[in-house]
C-alpha cells in the first residue's frame, strides 16, 4: 500500500476514534460493578405455574363438556394436582372420555374404577414443558418493565433451572424497583358473589365455588390500612392476557390517578358479552389477589375499554401501567437476594481499574523503550494509538465498561506489545544475517505475520464463545478484549510499519535501534 494512503487511513481511524471519545462520561455506561445500583435474583415459582395450568384446564373443560351438552357432577382440582370429572350416565362418561383424549392430548388418564368417574393429570413431559416455559417467559416479561422503567444498560439473564438475574446499574429507587419487577401483575376479572351476608363472609362460611379476596383501603386521615372482604365467584371470567395497552389518567369526576387499558379483538367481544349478560351486578377487577375495585355493570360496555382505580399515588398508578403493558408474570417470583452496591464501591473500583491500567502501561511503554530502544518507542507509539481505538468503538456502539472490561483493555495492551516482540526479535535475526535495515525490517514484518494472525484468531474465538456463553461480567471481558485484539492488529502491523518506512526509506540508515 502507498504510504501516503497508509498514513490517511492511520489519521482518519485515529481522528474517528477521538471524536468519537468525547465527552468519554457521556458516551461509554458504566456497568454495576463501577457504577453502583441493584442486584436482584428472582426465583420463579414454578410449581405454581403448573397448579395455574390445572386450574385453566378445569375451566376449560367445565365450559367445553358444557358446550357438548354432556351432564357432569362437577369438574375439580383435587389434591396431588389431579382433576377429578364425576358425569351423570355411562353415556355422559364415555363422550366425555372421547372429548378428552381427542382435545387434551397434556392429560394422563388415571381413573380407577370408581362408576363414572374420570381422574386425569398433566403428564411428565407438559409438566416440564410448562415449568421451563415459566422461566423464560419471566424472564421476557422481567425484561420488558425494566426496559419501560428506564434503565441503562441492564442485565437480564436466567440463572439455574428457576432464577432470574437481574442487575440495575444507577438505580436509586432500589423499593420502586423491587416493587415493579417482582409484582406478578396477574390481571382478572371475577364475578361478585352479593347472595354471601357479611356474617357468613366472616364466618368462612362461603359456597364452594366462591372465594374469598380484599381490597385495600387506607383512611387519608389518619393513614391506616384496613382490608375490605368481598366474596367472589372462583372462576375467573376475563383474564389480562387480552390487553393491549394501559395508561394513567386521572378521573374526571374526582381527580384520582386510575389507570385505563384496552382489550385486543377476542378480549373485547368477551367483554361485551361478559358486560350485556351481567347488567345490575357488580364485577372485581383483581390484581395480584388484591381487589382494585369492584363496580356495578349498567350496561353493556362494546369497545373493550376500561379503567382500575383504587390507586394512592400517581407513581402507584404509572408503575401498575408499566407492569400491565409488559405483562404478567406466568408464576409468582420472589426476591431470594438483593445486594445494593453503592456508588462509594463503584468508584473505589473505578480508581482501582484506573490505577492498575496506568501502572501496567507504565511498565510496558519503560520496558519497550529501554529494551528495543528507539523501535521500542515506535512500538509505544502504537499501543497509545491501540488505546485510542479501543476507547473510540466502545464510545461509538454505547459499550458498558465494567471492571473485567478494564482487565481486558489491559490484556489487549500486552497483546499488541507482544506483536511487536514477535516481529523485533524475527528482524533482529535478519539483521544478524546480514540484510540492511530495511530489509531486515521486510523480512520481520513478513515472516511474524503468520504468527501473529494465529495468535490472534485464536484468541477471538475464545472471546466470542465468552461472549456468547458468558454472564454480565464475563461478556464486558469479551467485548473489550475481541475490540483490543483488532486495534492491535491494526496498530502493531500497519501503524508501526508506517513510521518505520517514513523514517527509513528515504534514507540511507546503515544501522537500526532496535
Amino acid at each position: 500500500m502507498n504510504l501516503k494512503v497508509r498514513w490517511a487511513v492511520i489519521l482518519i481511524v485515529l481522528g474517528w476514534s477521538l471524536y468519537s471519545m468525547f465527552p468519554l462520561k457521556d458516551k461509554i455506561n458504566l456497568g454495576l460493578d463501577l457504577q453502583g445500583g441493584m442486584h436482584v435474583v428472582l426465583g420463579v415459582d414454578i410449581d405454581k405455574a403448573v397448579d395455574g395450568k390445572i386450574d385453566n384446564t378445569v375451566v376449560q373443560l367445565r365450559k367445553e363438556l358444557a358446550a357438548e351438552k354432556i351432564n357432569f357432577n362437577f369438574v375439580q382440582k383435587a389434591s396431588g394436582g389431579k382433576i377429578n370429572i364425576s358425569l351423570k350416565t355411562p353415556e355422559d362418561f364415555n363422550k366425555a372420555k372421547g372429548i378428552i383424549s381427542k382435545n387434551y392430548i397434556s392429560l394422563q388418564d388415571v381413573s380407577i374404577s370408581e362408576e363414572n368417574t374420570l381422574s386425569y393429570i398433566l403428564d411428565p413431559k407438559a409438566v416440564k414443558d410448562i415449568k421451563e416455559s415459566a422461566v423464560e417467559q419471566s424472564l421476557e416479561v422481567v425484561r420488558n418493565r425494566v426496559d419501560q422503567f428506564g434503565v441503562a444498560e441492564p442485565i437480564i439473564q436466567r440463572q439455574g433451572t428457576n432464577q432470574v438475574v437481574v442487575q440495575l446499574p444507577g438505580v436509586t429507587d432500589p423499593e420502586r424497583a423491587i416493587n415493579l419487577i417482582g409484582k406478578t401483575a396477574q390481571l382478572t376479572f371475577h364475578m361478585v358473589d352479593d347472595t354471601v351476608s357479611e356474617t357468613e363472609a366472616a364466618s368462612g362460611n362461603i359456597p364452594f365455588d366462591d372465594i374469598i379476596m380484599y381490597q385495600k383501603h387506607t383512611d387519608k386521615a389518619t393513614g391506616a390500612v384496613s382490608k375490605i372482604p368481598f366474596v367472589l365467584k372462583r372462576d375467573v371470567v376475563l383474564t389480562g392476557d387480552y390487553l393491549t395497552d394501559a395508561q394513567v389518567s386521572l378521573n374526571s369526576n374526582y381527580g384520582q390517578p386510575i389507570v385505563e387499558f384496552k382489550l385486543d379483538a377476542a378480549g373485547s367481544k368477551l367483554f361485551e358479552e361478559l358486560t350485556g349478560e351481567n347488567i345490575g351486578k357488580r364485577m372485581a377487577i383483581v390484581l395480584d389477589d388484591n381487589v382494585y375495585s369492584a363496580p356495578v355493570i349498567k350496561s353493556k360496555i362494546p369497545g373493550g375499554s376500561a379503567y382500575i382505580d383504587g390507586m394512592s399515588s400517581m407513581q402507584e398508578a404509572k408503575d401498575l401501567a408499566i407492569v400491565l403493558r409488559a405483562g404478567s408474570l406466568p408464576a409468582p417470583v420472589k426476591i431470594e437476594e438483593n445486594r445494593t452496591v453503592g456508588p462509594s464501591l463503584g468508584q473505589d473500583s473505578i480508581n482501582a481499574g484506573v490505577k492498575a491500567s496506568i501502572i501496567g502501561f507504565a511498565l510496558i511503554v519503560v520496558f519497550m523503550g529501554v529494551y528495543y530502544r528507539w523501535s521500542g518507542w515506535v512500538a509505544n507509539i502504537a499501543l497509545f494509538t491501540n488505546f485510542f481505538i479501543i476507547l473510540g468503538v466502545m464510545a461509538q456502539f454505547g459499550a458498558t465498561l465494567t471492571m473485567p472490561g478494564i482487565a481486558g483493555i489491559i490484556l489487549t495492551v500486552g497483546m499488541a506489545v507482544d506483536a511487536n516482540v514477535l516481529i523485533f526479535e524475527r528482524v533482529r535475526e535478519e539483521l544478524r544475517l546480514g540484510r540492511t535495515p530495511l530489509n531486515a525490517l521486510e523480512y520481520g514484518y513478513e515472516k511474524a505475520f503468520s504468527t501473529i494472525m494465529d495468535a490472534n484468531i485464536t484468541t477471538i474465538i475464545a472471546a466470542i464463545v465468552l461472549f456468547q456463553f458468558g454472564t454480565g461480567p464475563i461478556k464486558g471481558f469479551a467485548v473489550t478484549l475481541s475490540i483490543g485484539i483488532v486495534a492491535s492488529l491494526f496498530t502493531a502491523i500497519f501503524v508501526t510499519k508506517a513510521v518505520f518506512w517514513s523514517f527509513l526509506s528515504k534514507k540511507d540508515v546503515k544501522s537500526l535501534s532496535i
